[in-house]
């Protein structure tokens, strides 16, 4: 028992020293993230954005279970109008990006950034990144909506991963590179996004504006093509040593560009092409035939049940006799 107690404290006090080690380093980090961020909403502690994140996750746990015997909500018009809004809030943050920088006459291959708390086309730039970074956290409405909806379908590892790491991430991107470089990926991204949510807009008025959604193929295309130039992006940084962003910048785009690639090449293969069009036809196929067995298996249970009770009832008849 004594021995079982020593382990227990040395393993405590390694913990213990593991975390301060850990919140020096932390502390350490802050002394050349952007002074110009540091007091703006959700900028003073990593905290609240792993919070929130956490609860994102735990809210599509819990919420499938809570609407597992509930009638689905129908959000047409809210939903309408909260897509709209972020075709504007995404519209917003390109015009932002793109204008300033080209009045600031950046250059697309190596920008440092410029922490200059007093030039004003820098700081447009710094707050749209910070829009950029939120908007990531308004997205995850996308989720907590279709759960309301029950289209668990829609709620795939790529969309749950992408929302859940974009957030968190972006925090790291503005605490400490809110210019320079980081402006090419979110303004390509956000301009997806303006398309993309004006696809959700429109889909959600109903069945009746399908015909003009033929492009959604092409939205998945786009998407693509922004990861990619994403990663070359990341790479040149690297290969060419441009020294306008920490090294770690690079790296995280890098890697989390491939994940992203990886997984909605996969979507695409699955959804638009011949083979995961026979794949997906053979899995509806086979839960299809699931679901007729289960009810066929039902019915049978139930007809048993009801000729032991009629059996029941009887014996109960004669024995009364």
């Amino acid at each position: 028992m004594e021995l079982l107690r020593g382990n227990k404290f040395l393993v405590m006090e390694v913990v213990r020293d593991k975390w301060n080690h850990f919140q020096e380093w932390y502390d350490w980090t802050h002394t050349f993230a952007d002074k110009r961020v540091e007091n703006w909403f959700l900028m003073q502690s990593y905290t609240p954005t792993l919070v929130l994140t956490a609860l994102y996750l735990f809210s599509i746990w819990a919420g499938k279970r809570i609407m597992a015997n509930r009638e689905p909500f129908n959000f047409k018009y809210i939903l309408f109008l909260y897509n709209m809004g972020l075709v504007g809030l995404n519209a917003h943050i390109v015009y932002e990006l793109l204008t300033c920088s080209i009045r600031l006459n950046y250059n697309y291959l190596c920008q440092p950034v410029n922490y200059d708390p007093t030039n004003e086309l820098e700081l447009r730039i710094a707050k749209a990144l910070w829009w950029y970074y939120f908007s990531k956290c308004i997205e995850f409405m996308d989720t907590i909506f279709f759960v309301l909806r029950k289209k668990n379908n829609q709620i795939s590892f790529l969309h749950v991963y992408h929302h859940a790491t974009m957030f968190p991430i972006w925090w790291c991107g503005v605490k400490w590179v809110a210019g320079g470089q980081a402006f090419f990926g979110s303004m390509i991204n956000s301009f997806i996004h303006v398309l993309m949510y004006g696809y959700y807009g429109v889909s959600a008025l109903g069945k009746e504006y399908q015909k003009y959604l033929w492009w959604k193929r092409y939205l998945t295309v786009l998407q693509l093509i922004q990861f990619f130039i994403g990663m070359v992006y990341s790479l040149q940084h690297m290969v060419f040593d441009c020294r306008a962003a920490p090294k770690w910048f690079g790296h995280v785009g890098l890697v989390y560009g491939s994940t992203l690639i990886a997984l909605f090449m996969n979507f695409y293969i699955r959804t638009y092409t011949k083979y995961g069009n026979k794949i997906l036809k053979q899995v509806k196929q086979v839960t299809k035939n699931a679901a007729k067995q289960g009810k066929e298996l039902k019915a049978t249970q139930d007809k048993l049940a009801n000729n032991n009770a009629v059996e029941g009832e009887t014996d109960d008849c004669k024995k009364t006799q």
